[in-house]
């Protein structure tokens, strides 16, 4: 009879749907499935798919299938005709989503399922359902997986706890998730997904194996197992060919290695006092690796002792042909918590306490070293932080890593549920991950308990995928905690660093070696496998741990100003930005203090006040300012997320560690790694605050603006047997940046003319070397219309006058910074060309400085005449002085020749001499150069430019070694802001005009070609250098002015006199209070409409330190700690003195107050005259800008006119008292 009839008379009463249903199951089986059932073995090449079994043997295993389906169903009156059977090739050409398949299901149980997914993992969006239905024959595969084959094909299978059973057994598969391949994650075997068997199959022919367990019988070798005390002994006494099998608990599973082309995996066996370990090399056992699991009884037939050569333990059992797994797992799975009840260490979880006590914090501040602590565990994977490096989170609170085991076949997913044996529990290894972290070694296992409910999201561009970072900690070997310092440092560059700067496997190696340069570590040597999986006791480079809370952090560039930002104005009080007698000022004093201000931060919480608690890292690309940049005169570090402005100084080795200003440009386009740096947030106010009391009141702020800056020291060093001059980082102590530069090396020196097929290198162009002698300041010019810059004709410019070294040579390639030749050496005398820099060749400014030689290359051209300064013509019989000039294109570069070794004389040419604040005072020159520190700045106008800075008018005040100091004066309205002028650095201000007041005092003045150089980085909570000791008599006889700051010690005599006063706030006349009901205050100008008012005092007095006298005068918040008085006898005096408004206490005269009688005048009279204030003093004064000439006075003596000069006393004003 025909199968098909006999098949499906054994189902009748059949709808129409149901009858076609069961034919396509007979077809399907027929053609996929038929040739598979006939035994354990697979097919051979010569077999057929159909005709293998007989036409019964097809009927049955139709029969068994439809069976076995309808007993899976929530309904069994019916046959699930929506499901239909699926081929394993169509399963993985036609389904590319992630999908789930489950016959009991009822649309009600789906959803539900759905939802309680979805509610566990906030985010994530449950699997689809399909209805499609698996049959196959489950098999070996290649390296220890299991697959599921039809005769279309195979695809990998993973289990949760497979069955030995189930080994080359026709199966049905009710509950099933399949995952597609995903292109972002390069597969091992190919492009293919795998299926996740959710519960057991359905095993479709029992085969004898089964019956005998089922039955409970002992297969061949069962009979002679012995214990694991037994089988240790005979491994101290090898007999050749003897076999042996073995029972036993397991006690631990290491993963699948592959060394030198093998495949193996160890476990081991005990019975609490004895431990056994057992190898698996034969490639039809590698399977055995998914059914052992922890804690399971298992018993292996028919092992011998081998030699196991690189491990000192040598003799170990190993699996022969004829061995045989047998364990006690059942359909019905045994629970978890019942198998592991016997485990050495406790089997823990995300309600069990997995953290350590939290250190002190005096004990987190040094880097110290941990054991590590092995347990067991069972949670949930919440987030894949990084499929590549083997990141993941478990229970949203408990970091994992899997870096240090073989990467795992199956990846992963959010909503896995893991069961992790021998894992190393480390609690803080790095700041960046959580503090609890479990961290696998070759001896732990993981375990997956529950597939994932969620398709899960692809991995992101940021997390390679490719395990560049696990295959270098492969190689190097190093600790845990710098291994995942990397991993984040990786992350986290991958999103900032600039596109096209670096690939992923670049970002990777770069982490690496950044961390390598910061932990001083080269690696711990290679790591012995065996011991690591069968010593005892256990060690293994998990084993030990360093915890360092103040590892380096890093933060992008956007991140760093957004912090300054917000950190600039959230943390400022307007008070603190006053000086002491902020209370005194008067209105236009007030806003005038506000409009500029700075804050600092270091990048180091040790060496000063920083945005965060552990030491800050940049990297970035250091770039000359662009035309979009705010701030034109510093370079500028730039990485995927933004610019900031970098005010750099380089140090070399011949200096002795001095700061010099920024020259050489082969930094430009480096990647650099800034180590230690200073933030600078300068804050611009424009503000309009009647008094000091309103300074709470954000309505009379207009406008704030703020720039944010870094600061950082640059240290090079020039290797002397290199052929070209190259930029290198740092490795000692001292260091304070880093770089690695992304371009090659240069080729050996070559002077000829061909072509080289390497990209940029191989652009012919023409070279000239120059010597910088005088460069003037960056300005807007009116240049001529039709520039898109600033308006119409406004353009960036600046000149440089060089000297010309050599002539005009033409190269094959760009020489860069290469040594300078011969040929470019070969002039007789040297010429002069004034350099014109505008629009985009402006951006040099930055590295073009005084005294250096540089190499000016103008690619895709050889033409010399391109490089010859144009003269001016003049008219005959008459004499030139004016130099040839040469206007720098925008495509031209300039190399900084670090080493011109062959041109000594030009290396001493003679620069403009820069001159001290002490010779710029005593100097009769109209024009100056010279160099100091900055020891205060203030603003001096409130004018708006238009990229908000109210910045116009500045004023320094430099000082030098000798204390002497010199107001400079700054008009930045017609120049871009120059960044740097911060008090504690060392400017170098060429070009500038000395002047002399109308008091006689010097000073200087900004011009048009005036330049600013920032030549070192000081700080600014130190600022001045000490006030030297000064006596009376000998500072009244320094008519050159020698010393303008000092300090003296001295007795007071007496006061001369003593004003207070409430001045008006806005117009500083008498403010006083009007004797009425409402006792309202009113100033005592008619026409003066402001309603506040300020206290201000002022005193003078003579003191004498035994030397000579002087008359020093002291004002504002200094009167009161010379009065001795206290805080609230100050307040005191200034309630009683707001009726009047004003008083002048002249002790030695008449008093200016016409009510004799007046008990406050009487007091003040009386203080000024006590000892309290008659005592010895300690004060830091300043001479007066012009001391007044000696007057001629006329005496009478009867009848005798007597006519003297008389010295006038020595006049100071009063800085600082103590």
């Amino acid at each position: 009879m025909d199968p098909l009839r006999l098949f499906l008379d054994r189902f009748e009463s059949r709808s129409e749907a149901e009858s076609a249903w069961l034919k396509n199951i007979f077809t399907f089986i027929s053609q996929h499935l038929s040739a598979l059932t006939c035994g354990p073995a697979p097919l051979t090449a010569d077999q057929s798919v159909t005709g293998v079994c007989g036409e019964h043997s097809v009927c049955q295993l139709s029969v068994c299938v439809v069976q076995r389906i309808q007993e899976k169903m929530c309904v069994t009156h019916s046959l699930p005709v929506s499901y239909r059977l699926l081929s394993v090739s169509e399963l993985v050409s036609q389904q590319h989503l992630a999908c789930v398949s489950n016959l009991s299901w009822s649309t009600n149980q789906q959803r539900a399922w759905a939802r309680e997914a979805e509610l566990s993992l906030p985010g994530q969006h449950a699997l689809p359902r399909v209805n499609l239905l698996l049959i196959g024959c489950l098999r070996a595969g290649r390296g220890g997986e299991w697959r599921l084959t039809d005769g279309s094909g195979s695809v990998r299978c993973e289990c949760l706890s497979p069955s030995p059973l189930w080994m080359n057994r026709p199966v049905f598969l009710p509950h099933w998730n399949y995952i597609p391949h995903n292109p972002v994650v390069q597969d091992v075997d190919g492009p293919a997904g795998y299926v996740e068997l959710i519960g057991s199959p359905v095993l479709l022919c029992p085969g004898p194996e089964q019956v005998v367990a089922v039955g409970g019988g002992e297969g061949a070798g069962l009979s002679g197992a012995v214990g694991v005390r037994e089988a240790a002994a005979l491994l101290h006494n090898r007999v050749r060919g003897q076999r042996v099998s073995v029972c036993g608990r397991v006690g631990s599973v290491c993963p699948l290695l592959v060394v030198a082309g093998t495949t193996f995996f160890c476990f081991t066996l005990t019975d609490g006092s004895h431990s056994l370990p057992v190898l698996i090399k034969d490639s039809s056992r590698l399977w055995w690796s998914q059914c052992v699991c922890v804690g399971q009884s298992v018993c292996v037939t028919d092992l011998r002792v081998c030699v196991l050569r690189g491990w000192r333990g040598n003799n170990i059992l190993c699996v022969t042909e004829r061995s045989e797994l047998h364990n006690n797992y059942t359909q019905e799975h045994t629970p978890v918590a019942d198998t592991h009840t016997q485990l050495d260490t406790p089997l823990m979880s995300q309600h069990e306490e997995v953290c350590e006590r939290a250190e002190p914090e005096a004990v987190q501040s040094a880097v110290r070293m941990k054991r590590s602590r092995v347990i067991s565990y069972q949670g949930t994977v919440t987030e894949v932080v990084s499929e590549g490096a083997g990141l993941y989170v478990i229970d949203g609170k408990v970091g994992l890593c899997l870096s240090y085991q073989p990467p795992v076949r199956r990846r992963l997913r959010v909503g896995d549920g893991v069961e992790l044996h021998h894992v190393h529990f480390l609690y803080r290894p790095c700041p960046d991950f959580p503090p609890s972290m479990l961290c696998t070694c070759l001896r732990s296992s993981l375990k997956v308990t529950a597939f994932s409910r969620v398709g899960g999201a692809p991995p992101a561009a940021h997390c390679p995928g490719d395990g560049v970072l696990p295959r270098l900690l492969l190689q190097k070997n190093v600790g845990v905690s710098e291994y995942l310092w990397a991993c984040h440092l990786s992350s986290q560059l991958s999103h900032s660093l600039v596109l096209g700067v670096l690939q992923q496997q670049c970002v990777c190696v770069l982490s690496w070696k950044l961390m390598e340069s910061l932990w001083r570590q080269q690696g711990r040597g290679r790591r012995d496998i065996y011991s690591e999986m069968l010593d005892e006791p256990h060690s293994c480079p998990l084993t030990q741990y360093s915890v360092d809370p103040a590892v380096h952090q890093y933060v992008s560039v956007s991140e760093l100003c957004q912090s300054l930002q917000l950190d600039c104005w959230s943390s400022v009080s307007l008070s603190s930005l006053l000086p002491p007698d902020g209370p005194s000022m008067t209105r236009s004093q007030l806003n005038s203090a506000l409009s500029w201000s700075c804050k600092t931060l270091s990048s180091d919480p040790q060496t000063g006040d920083s945005l965060r608690q552990r030491p800050l890292l940049l990297v970035g690309v250091l770039e000359l300012p662009s035309q979009t940049s705010e701030l034109k005169h510093s370079l500028q570090l730039r990485d995927g997320t933004g610019a900031v402005a970098c005010i750099a100084t380089e140090t070399s080795e011949e200096d002795d560690g001095g700061q010099m200003p920024p020259s050489n440009t082969a930094w430009i386009g480096c990647l650099v790694c800034v180590l230690q740096f200073t933030m600078v947030m300068e804050r611009f106010l424009k503000s309009d605050f009647p008094s000091y009391q309103h300074l709470d009141q954000e309505k009379f702020i207009t406008k704030k603006h703020s720039s944010p800056s870094v600061a950082m020291v640059t240290h090079l060093r020039q290797k002397a047997e290199s052929s070209e001059s190259d930029v290198t980082a740092r490795k000692d102590t001292a260091e304070e940046e880093t770089a690695w530069r992304k371009r090659r090396r240069e080729e050996p020196d070559s002077v000829s003319t061909t072509t080289c097929p390497r990209g940029d290198g191989a652009r012919p162009c023409v070279s000239i070397v120059i010597r910088v002698e005088q460069k003037e300041g960056v300005t807007w010019r009116n240049v001529g219309a039709g520039s898109h810059v600033e308006g119409a004709g406004l353009i960036l410019c600046f000149s440089v006058r060089a000297a010309v070294i050599g002539p005009v040579v033409s190269w094959g390639q760009d020489p860069k910074n290469r040594p300078m030749m011969d040929r470019e050496t070969d002039r007789q005398g040297e010429d002069k060309v004034v350099l014109m820099f505008c629009g985009g060749s402006a951006r040099w400014f930055p590295v073009l400085q005084p005294g250096c030689l540089y190499r000016l290359t103008a690619a895709d051209t050889q033409d010399p005449g391109l490089l010859i300064g144009c003269q001016v013509s003049g008219r005959s019989g008459v004499d030139l002085h004016t130099d040839s000039t040469l206007q720098v294109r925008s495509g031209w570069r300039f190399h900084t020749l670090t080493r011109p070794l062959r041109l000594h004389p030009c290396r001493q040419a003679l620069s403009p001499s820069v001159l001290s604040v002490s010779e710029v005072l005593a100097c009769r020159s109209d024009l100056v150069c010279f160099q100091g520190l900055v020891s205060e700045r203030i603003s001096l106008s409130d004018r708006t430019t238009d990229s908000g800075h109210t910045h116009t008018g500045v004023r320094l005040t430099l000082c030098d070694q000798s204390g002497r100091s010199l107001q400079v004066y700054l008009d930045l309205s017609h120049t871009p802001y120059p960044p740097g002028l911060l008090p504690g650095n060392t400017l170098l201000l060429s070009a500038f005009q000395r002047r002399m007041s109308r008091a006689g005092s010097v000073y200087c003045s900004y011009l048009p070609v005036s330049s600013i150089t920032v030549m070192s980085l000081g700080d600014t909570r130190s600022v001045r250098p000490p006030v030297p000791m000064m006596h009376l008599a000998q500072w009244a006889l320094d008519t050159e002015q020698r010393c303008i700051v000092g300090q003296v010690k001295g007795h007071v005599v007496c006061f001369l006199f003593l004003q207070l006063q409430w001045s008006c706030s806005l117009c500083g006349s008498v403010y006083t209070k009007v004797h009425n009901t409402l006792y309202t205050q009113s100033c005592c100008s008619p026409r003066c409409p402001s309603s506040s008012s300020v206290f201000q005092s002022r005193a003078k007095l003579v003191i004498d330190d035994g030397t000579g006298e002087a008359h020093v005068w002291v004002s504002g918040a200094l009167v009161r700690p010379l009065l001795g008085l206290a805080d609230c006898q100050w307040e005191g005096l200034q309630r009683v003195l707001r009726v009047k408004g004003h008083l002048r206490v002249v002790p030695r005269g008449q008093s200016s107050v016409r009510d004799a009688e007046d008990a406050l005048l009487h007091f003040l009279l009386c203080w000024c005259s006590s000892d309290a204030v008659c005592r010895p003093l300690c004060l830091t004064c300043r001479t007066h800008c012009r001391q007044r000439s000696d007057d001629l006075r006329r005496f009478s003596r009867g009848d005798r006119d007597f006519m003297t000069r008389l010295t006038r006393p020595l006049q100071l004003t009063c800085l600082h008292l103590t």
